[in-house]
């Protein structure tokens, strides 16, 4: 496989760890759960984090350096790692991942703490695409934009692990406990997935005016950037219609049947199929977001 080949699944790779490694400490802590299975994917997220960042360095260094056996020299690796934007950005992050390691092996349930090093994750992958590249007095603005689009975005994808983390569990028929906390959980999201997709529009839109620009609307599909940012605005529409299917059908159907001694499996079933579809378009979503990184924005061309 190329240096090429090799960054777009990598970045992939990044970005699911980096958010589930905010995301999902963040729900235990306003859920109110407290589960080994989380511990467990929280670990696993972090790990992935790690070891798809080193193994990114790498290939972002052989990319620059012409080959595999050019980019893994020490002088090479170096260079990136340290003389760089992306290459400071990505030791931080696997510092961060590392120390997410540490603590979950010393205090594994400290969710806020693990939060904050998932969100030191998410805030350095603007340095992995193009957020950190615009020059002049809008830099910072796009900058800032960038960062508050990915920690939003984490915020999201991570609670929709702690939902299907939840769900396949609790027992449908006789776990009472577990139910009225997956009917809370459902509840309380509701103003905090309403805040991250306002943000993520807000940020979207700014991001769109650095990478394309207003003139450059009316030929967006004409370009594989702006089919590929089509494609992504297409998938972002599907999970904000499922995610708006969940608060406004589901959860009040889930409630309903919890207030009135009715089975409860039919609606968790149709939770669970609902969350896998907005978690397979969030995981495209973050392959396209990848890729697009690897590309030259409209704005540039």
């Amino acid at each position: 496989m190329s240096p090429e080949a090799a960054v777009i699944p990598l970045r992939l790779l990044q970005y699911l760890g980096g958010a589930v490694l905010l995301g999902l400490p963040l729900f235990m802590l306003f859920s109110g759960a407290s589960a080994r299975w989380a511990v467990r994917w929280i670990a696993v997220s972090a790990g992935l984090t790690l070891a798809s960042g080193a193994f990114a360095l790498i290939a972002q260094t052989a990319l620059m350096a012409g080959s595999w056996s050019a980019g893994l020299t020490g002088e090479a690796l170096g260079f990136v790692a340290g003389g760089t934007g992306l290459g400071r950005a990505g030791v931080v992050r696997m510092a961060a991942a590392a120390l997410a390691l540490a603590v979950l092996a010393l205090a594994p349930r400290r969710w806020g703490v693990l939060a904050g090093l998932g969100g030191v994750v998410c805030a350095g992958f603007a340095w992995m695409g193009h957020g950190a590249a615009t020059e002049g007095p809008g830099g910072g603005v796009h900058l800032a934009s960038d960062i508050l689009h990915s920690l939003a975005a984490a915020v999201w994808i991570g609670a929709l692990v702690g939902f299907l983390g939840l769900l396949y569990t609790t027992r449908p028929d006789n776990d009472d406990a577990r139910l009225a906390m997956l009917h809370r959980a459902l509840e309380r999201f509701s103003g905090v997935g309403t805040a991250a997709v306002a943000v993520i529009v807000g940020t979207g839109l700014v991001n769109g005016l650095f990478l394309v620009g207003l003139d450059r609307l009316p030929g967006l599909w004409t370009t594989p950037y702006g089919g590929l940012l089509l494609a992504k605005l297409a998938l972002f529409a599907a999970m904000l219609a499922l995610a708006a299917k969940n608060r406004f059908t589901l959860t009040p159907a889930l409630g309903a049947a919890l207030e009135g001694g009715v089975s409860p499996a039919p609606v968790l079933d149709r939770l669970k199929s609902s969350l896998w579809l907005e978690t397979g378009a969030a995981v495209a979503v973050l392959a396209l977001v990848a890729w697009l990184g690897t590309l030259a924005p409209i704005s540039s061309m």
